[in-house]
């Protein structure tokens, strides 16, 4: 019997177990309090909250709770969290696509502002590169969706995904967890920590991740497709808390991705070759291996907080971050070189933040002052032999640099009063300043391989560069937010909500200056036609939010109900083409604020308990729902022509319909311990890869079915447990390129682009956890 036959065997045993208590609850257990009877806390406004009296729309998710649904990384969440998607960027290990509520990227260019943040111990983190962060060592992980930016930190369009990393114990600790699995998954996590003093402790985390392809390279020998090659790290020092007046955390953290170039699946015969297309979705003839792929990043942080009075708290949250992405990027997937992209991207940032809290019996709330300066650069060949050698030149490379660099600053606050025990308003807003600076450049070279990527120094151009571009923009915006709760009692709450989503415009590093339309003809294509066409707007949308959240049948159901609607207007639509630059076909980045748009939907989250005590036990029973339903369309989208062609546009990434269950068994006694159980069913519908609808790449509806069981002792020093993933062995696109016109011919290359990535198949694992 194949590993795999082996692997698969398993799976199917494994269907058996359909329990679940395990699986991530809708907010963070606090010690002391039963999340199960719905007191919830929460901190989605910077402090302790019932969830029941927080007006904004966040999931979250226990770090215990996600260790025994055995979630690998943040992408997990994105299954079981209403009208948001978490996913690997295209030809990509360590990229994260995020999408809440129609707000997104899709494509991880430098130089765009995210629209949904993504925080690690509340440092925003500016790039997506290296963003697809491995779950371990996690105290929980918090999604808001809407607008945010009057609490903390970066403003974001569309919402947010907080990280936050376990404090220190105040006693000396070790904790392992090994996994082994499907295609030879081997984890390995060691945690400890230690009290030096009364005041101070110190603790690390070391972390080796690694698989095996779910598929092969049949091309380059030795190259897995899929696979995951990672060691990461994280150290802390605490010094005071326990009771004092302050707390001091420094915080690094590194990790290392050497995993093989992950290509994806052509859908289509070789126009050129006639290679036909594979059997195995998960199987590549990709013959781009140059440069290694190996994404580097790392970062320090300093959170301090201090009590200043009874009523007055000040934090600093100080940080510096990196990353290196080396990246080989083969859109045909065919051993030939056309349209092979060797890429790196290069990010920087530097960023400081004050918070001055104000904690009173009726007034609370928080001011606030946030500085970022960062800088993002990206170079990569389009090396195209194929139509290079049809024209005389087979080291054709349509080469560009881009390095857009963000100088931010902003004000903002957040208060909260209540008139009476019943009736609380709150109100915020932000003042933004944001400064972009921007070096595009843009040339045919026809040496082949760039110096980046070990090729001829200096290489040789073929005519003049299409783009040697600087400039700078500043883009200045101020955002309200207001909301108006009211609970009849304590179980339930009413609440209406406006806020301002503002993200900021810049330049498209990947542009080309000569396709820029020419203003007055007779002098010329000048600077301001070039910089105009380069350069984006902001976008800035208006969100309307009515929610009820309540625990009602003494506390057996706890609900979570919003509407919302946005108006999104100078909606960014970031892509890339097809294009002619200096008499050859070369590839070419185009944005444009083409769009308004008009966003509603509903969510609902809810946690029942079915049983409750079972037989004196302690055990119980429950079941979790996540409902999303979200009608997003473009109201005015101007096409290339100049038309208005929104009815014939769609929203990328935002499936109508996203649905989870969650059946939840826990507490159930066994051999000197306890059992947790989980089966997990979620659903999402018709999802479209891009603006314009591709059958060929847009998914339609699918469902993936999760399950596990965990046993930890009594004394919870030992645990061990199974999980299942994808246990039907779903096939279902996440992302694609295409290169193709409506006729079927090639735009970019010669072989034709048409290429799908795909999520993760099947996949069982056991783990053993130890801690002393």
């Amino acid at each position: 019997m194949t590993s795999r036959q082996s692997i698969r065997a398993i799976a199917l045993a494994s269907a058996a177990f359909a329990g679940v208590a395990s699986m991530p609850t809708f907010a963070q257990q606090v010690a002391g309090v039963d999340a199960n009877d719905g007191d919830i806390v929460v901190t989605a406004r910077r402090r302790e909250e019932s969830l029941l009296d927080v007006p904004i729309a966040v999931t979250a998710f226990s770090g215990a709770a996600l260790e025994k649904s055995g979630a690998i990384d943040i992408t997990d969440i994105g299954n079981v969290t209403p009208n948001t998607t978490l996913e690997n960027s295209r030809g990509t290990n360590s990229t994260l696509t995020a999408f809440i509520r129609g707000v997104g990227q899709q494509d991880p260019v430098p130089g765009f502002e995210a629209g949904i943040g993504i925080y690690l111990d509340d440092v925003y983190l500016n790039r997506p590169q290296a963003g697809v962060l491995d779950i371990y060592d996690v105290e929980r992980i918090e999604v808001l969706r809407g607008p945010q930016g009057t609490l903390y930190g970066r403003n974001t369009i569309g919402g947010a995904v907080k990280y936050v990393t376990r404090a220190l114990p105040d006693k000396m600790q070790l904790k392992v967890r090994a996994t082994y699995g499907s295609y030879d998954q081997a984890d390995l996590v060691v945690s400890a920590s230690t009290p030096i003093t009364d005041m101070i402790r110190v603790g690390g985390s070391v972390a080796r991740l690694s698989r095996g392809g779910f598929g092969d390279n049949l091309n380059i020998k030795g190259l897995e497709n899929y696979n995951k090659d990672i060691w990461a790290g994280r150290g802390t020092l605490e010094i005071g808390g326990n009771g004092q007046p302050v707390l001091i955390r420094i915080s690094g953290d590194y990790s290392r991705d050497k995993s093989d170039p992950r290509n994806g699946h052509r859908l289509i015969p070789g126009l050129v070759s006639g290679a036909p297309v594979l059997d195995d979705v998960f199987d590549t003839r990709a013959g781009l291996n140059n440069p290694k792929q190996d994404v580097k990043a790392y970062g320090l942080a300093m959170n301090v907080s201090a009590q200043l009075s009874d009523t007055l708290t000040l934090r600093s949250i100080s940080a510096w971050r990196k990353d290196r992405s080396f990246t080989p990027i083969d859109f045909d997937a065919l051993p030939s070189v056309d349209v092979d992209v060797p890429a790196v991207y290069r990010n920087e940032q530097l960023s400081q933040e004050f918070q001055l809290l104000y904690e009173s019996d009726r007034l609370n709330g928080l001011v606030g002052f946030y500085y970022l300066d960062a800088r993002a650069s990206t170079a990569f060949d389009v090396l195209l032999g194929l139509q290079g050698a049809a024209i005389g030149f087979p080291g054709l490379n349509g080469y560009t640099a881009g390095d857009v660099r963000t100088d931010t600053w902003s004000v903002f606050g957040d208060f909260t009063y209540d008139f009476t025990e019943q009736l609380s308003l709150s109100v915020g807003g932000r003042f933004t300043n944001d400064r972009r600076n921007a070096f595009i450049y843009k040339a045919n070279r026809i040496t082949g391989t760039s110096p980046e990527f070990g090729g001829v120094n200096p290489p040789i151009i073929l005519g003049l560069p299409a783009t040697n571009f600087r400039g700078e923009r500043t883009f200045k915006e101020f955002t309200p937010r207001a909301s108006l709760s009211f609970k009849p009692d304590t179980n339930n709450m009413v609440y209406a909500s406006y806020s301002k989503g503002f993200k900021g415009g810049g330049f498209d590093p990947r542009g080309a200056g000569t396709s820029a339309p020419i203003s007055n003809p007779a002098a010329g294509r000048t600077y301001e036609d070039i910089y105009n066409f380069l350069s984006f707007d902001p976008e800035k949308v208006n969100s309307y939010e009515l929610g009820y959240k309540g625990s009602l049948f003494d506390r057996r159901l706890t609900l979570s109900l919003a509407g919302f609607y946005s108006d999104y207007k100078d909606v960014q639509i970031p892509g890339s083409v097809g294009c002619i630059s200096g008499g050859v076909q070369t590839f070419c980045g185009i944005t444009t604020n083409a769009a308004k748009a008009r966003i509603k939907g509903v969510e609902a989250e809810a946690n029942a308990v079915l049983v409750r005590d079972f037989a004196g036990s302690g055990s119980r029973v429950s079941l979790n729902g996540a409902l999303g339903y979200i009608d997003a369309q473009y109201r005015r989208f101007i096409g290339p022509t100049g038309a208005d062609v929104a009815n014939q546009r769609t929203f990328q990434n935002t499936p109508k319909w996203t649905v989870s269950g969650t059946l939840a068994a826990s507490g159930m006694a066994l051999a000197s311990g306890t059992i947790d159980a989980s089966t997990t069913l979620s659903y999402r519908s018709l999802t479209h890869q891009f603006e314009v609808p591709i059958p060929a790449l847009d998914q339609p509806g699918y469902a993936l079915w999760d399950a596990s069981i965990t046993w930890t002792s009594d004394d919870e020093r030992y645990s061990l447990g199974l999980h299942g993933k994808n246990l039907t062995d779903k096939r279902y696109i996440t992302s694609g390129y295409n290169y193709q016109s409506a006729a079927g011919t090639s735009t970019l290359g010669r072989e034709g682009v048409l290429t799908a990535f795909y999520g993760n198949p099947r996949q069982v694992f056991v783990t053993a956890g130890l801690k002393f």
